[in-house]
């Protein structure tokens, strides 16, 4: 009783504050911190929504001493090979939504590491508002369908927050040369598939020749500008640092969405940072299946890694053997050359009921080595949702 008359004595001291003294924005931060009842030591996270709670998503609350940090708040409903009824994933889409928006009221900071609806929303004003948005850049490094839902939820973003005219608003194109991305990625490249390289050989110049039609069309393209306006705030982030107190948010370079040239396009990983405490999410690695990825990974050495493993219900389709191995190599890897204490391994991996038998080496290695390997629903002491109605 105390306790709770002592917090509405300081909520009502706060909004005196407000009244007198504070800006605003600075007293909606301390007033969204007393009432999560949380003003953390270090650095800490809440898992929103993933894909083992029954939508596809990857969400997560980031949470240190200076910063709240919403990661990727989006979410879409479970394709229909997921062995579930149609009326339960539609519930989970809109526990996973709500649980989103709730989310972002807590958050000062929304990251937006690619444009697939599952990791970001279009539209729903609640969710940015007030936020600094930190965004993989849509002008460059990007396929045509992520370009067309960016040019979508920009326009929605800025019209909604005072923008009268948005097109005027748009850049004239510029146009740079770009470098094949496989420059960067000399471990891969350099790796043995025995009978394998020679198609490997002829998928990568079919991909290097996509990827020169994606140049042609980012030095043709409009540029969506970055725009501090009343209530938002939107940065293009990547390979950028972004500082607060002391916390630092490191971003990516863009990599790949899975394999070498995925059609996929681009994401952008981010690094949480925490006096020397680090957080890393890998956004949609797909294993990660490229080699170079995995060393970036070890290199960063982060306490807690959120994973998202290979997508096993699409073996045999847009997954081969060989790079569905690859990303189990590369995840066996960051287990044994990392000082992990904590790794979500979810999302796309979770989406049908023999992900833990076909990736049980990595799972079996966290346990040989006290390393706590989970999925999101596990954190929160749930089943996976995959395996309600199996």
């Amino acid at each position: 009783m105390a306790i709770g008359i002592a917090y509405l004595n300081l909520k009502t001291y706060l909004m005196e504050l407000r009244i007198y003294f504070y800006p605003f924005e600075q007293i909606d931060q301390i007033r969204r911190k007393i009432e999560d009842n949380i003003l953390p030591h270090h650095l800490d996270f809440k898992v929103v929504w993933f894909d083992s709670l029954g939508a596809k998503s990857s969400c997560l609350l980031v949470k240190t001493p200076d910063i709240r940090i919403l990661i990727d708040p989006g979410i879409a409903v479970m394709h229909p090979s997921f062995p579930a009824p149609r009326q339960a994933k539609i519930k989970w889409y809109k526990e996973g939504y709500e649980a989103i928006v709730k989310a972002s009221r807590k958050a000062d900071i929304i990251i937006i590491t690619h444009y697939h609806y599952d990791h970001f929303t279009d539209f729903d004003k609640d969710i940015y508002f007030r936020k600094k948005i930190l965004a993989k850049d849509p002008n460059e490094y990007i396929n045509d369908s992520q370009r067309g839902r960016a040019e979508r939820f920009y326009r929605n973003l800025y019209s909604n927050f005072g923008v009268e005219n948005v097109e005027l608003l748009m850049q004239k194109p510029i146009t740079r040369k770009y470098p094949n991305p496989l420059n960067e990625l000399p471990t891969a490249i350099a790796k043995n598939f025995g009978d394998y390289n020679k198609r490997r050989k002829e998928l990568l110049n079919k991909g290097f020749e996509w990827f020169k039609k994606r140049v042609a069309k980012w030095n043709t393209y409009p540029r969506i500008p970055e725009l501090k306006l009343n209530h938002v705030e939107v940065v293009f982030a990547d390979g950028k640092e972004f500082v607060f107190g002391e916390t630092i948010i490191k971003f990516s370079k863009p990599l790949f969405h899975g394999i070498e040239f995925s059609r996929l396009g681009w994401v952008v990983a981010v690094v949480v940072n925490y006096k020397g405490d680090k957080l890393l999410y890998t956004s949609d690695l797909n294993g990660p299946i490229i080699e170079d990825y995995a060393e970036w990974i070890i290199k960063e050495n982060p306490r807690i890694l959120v994973l998202d493993g290979p997508a096993t219900y699409m073996l045999g389709y847009t997954l081969n053997l060989i790079n569905f191995r690859r990303a189990i190599d590369n995840a066996l890897k960051i287990v044994e050359k990392t000082n992990i204490e904590l790794m979500i391994y979810d999302h796309h991996l979770t989406r049908e009921p023999r992900f833990k038998e076909r990736t049980k080496e990595v799972w079996r290695l966290g346990e040989k080595l006290g390393k706590r390997i989970v999925t999101a629903a596990e954190i929160l002491g749930e089943k996976q949702a995959v395996l309600l109605y199996k």
